[in-house]
């Protein structure tokens, strides 16, 4: 495989010294690749999410709270780029898929030097050979909320409150079980709630139960349990996460998504055991106007009154916020997008510093992002 890498590198830096790209030799030594890969069940895809964004409060530094998507205000940045190797048979598959960004650096700082640019890394094996059941090790993917990572397969640009304050990865052993054509079922056994290295005993426990009746509906219901004891919140014990979503495309014109989930927290306060809870809603659509050309919008609420999983930075003493969203997306081709969204918050309290050593109850950001996937 390293020779066709080689043949593909020297062909454009050939091309680049004789002043034009031979798109002819780039695109043989590219086909090649593929083809040496497909050999050995490998396939390589990328990832590129770069923005520009500008928030009313413009906060100092440059970094806004309580997100880790376009976490950086007033620049040209990289919120998420990747490099994705896969691998796939018929018993065994693995990915490897290391990430880098702005998103990286601020929901990856907890970890260790070593693993704060691991997106993905797991390998998977089917149990049986007459059966679609899969059991999955390492860091993968989380199934919680109705949003992803991955800005492309978004309903709307930016991620809202809600799957900003759930996990996107999750460390451990993930077991696959169909139950029929229409139901599917993942157990998890887990590190802990979005960490790499445990930070407790013992382990935690997930599960998602989908439904897909056909190809307009999506179906989901997730739970996570585990005791959330740690240095960081020596306080907290059991924790309980109930979350579901559904997904509706009833044609290529409209679609849809919601989100609801909650939360309950147990925690030691004045040396008594109390439960506290938070929740989360949010309801998108996209409508589709003209070919490559839609419009998006999301309204949401984020209520965590006892600051469970998000602390305002700002001398109050709980944290609620609504938003909403509306955005413009243009799809230059299949694999590459330009959007524009436009994003309100609106709290009862001032959750946001200004520069004048004021807050405010309220902020208005405008994000512009350029998307491309490569496969």
């Amino acid at each position: 495989m390293k020779r066709y890498v080689i043949i593909v590198l020297l062909s454009i830096v050939a091309s680049q010294v004789r002043g034009q790209i031979n798109v002819d030799s780039v695109m043989k030594a590219d086909s090649s690749l593929k083809a040496a890969l497909k050999k050995r069940n490998l396939t390589l895809e990328g990832y590129v999410d770069v923005y520009y964004s500008y928030a009313a409060s413009h906060p100092v530094g440059g970094t806004r709270p309580y997100v880790v998507n376009y976490s950086r205000d007033n620049e040209i940045n990289l919120d998420l780029a990747y490099l994705s190797l896969k691998y796939a048979s018929d018993r065994v598959r693995a990915t490897f898929t290391p990430g880098f960004g702005t998103y990286m650096n601020a929901n990856y700082a907890d970890e260790r030097q070593t693993l704060e640019n691991i997106l993905e890394a797991y390998v998977g094996i089917r149990l049986f050979k007459d059966k679609n059941i899969w059991l999955d090790g390492g860091v993968f993917s989380s199934p919680y909320t109705n949003e992803t990572v991955y800005s492309f397969d978004q309903l709307t640009y930016t991620r809202s409150l809600g799957a900003e304050n759930t996990p996107y990865y999750l460390t451990g052993a993930k077991l696959t079980v169909p139950l029929g054509p229409l139901w599917t079922i993942y157990l998890y056994l887990l590190n802990g709630w979005q960490v790499i290295q445990s930070q407790h005993d013992p382990l935690d426990g997930g599960s998602q139960l989908e439904y897909k009746p056909n190809d307009k509906w999506d179906v989901n219901w997730n739970t996570y349990i585990g005791n959330e004891s740690s240095t960081t919140n020596p306080d907290y014990k059991r924790r309980l996460f109930s979350d579901g979503y559904v997904t509706y495309t009833p044609s290529a014109k409209w679609a849809f998504t919601a989100d609801a989930y909650s939360g309950w927290q147990q925690r030691v306060e004045n040396s008594v055991v109390k439960t506290r809870n938070w929740w989360n809603g949010n309801v998108c659509a996209r409508y589709m106007f003209m070919p490559g050309n839609s419009i998006s919008a999301r309204v949401e609420h984020y209520d965590d009154p006892y600051e469970i999983l998000e602390k305002a930075v700002t001398n109050v003493t709980s944290f609620k916020v609504s938003s909403a969203s509306l955005g413009y997306n243009l799809s230059i081709t299949d694999d590459a997008m330009v959007r524009v969204e436009a994003r309100y918050f609106k709290s009862p309290v001032g959750i946001y510093p200004l520069r004048n050593q004021t807050d405010a109850d309220q902020d208005l950001w405008l994000t512009i992002g350029l998307t491309a996937r490569l496969r």
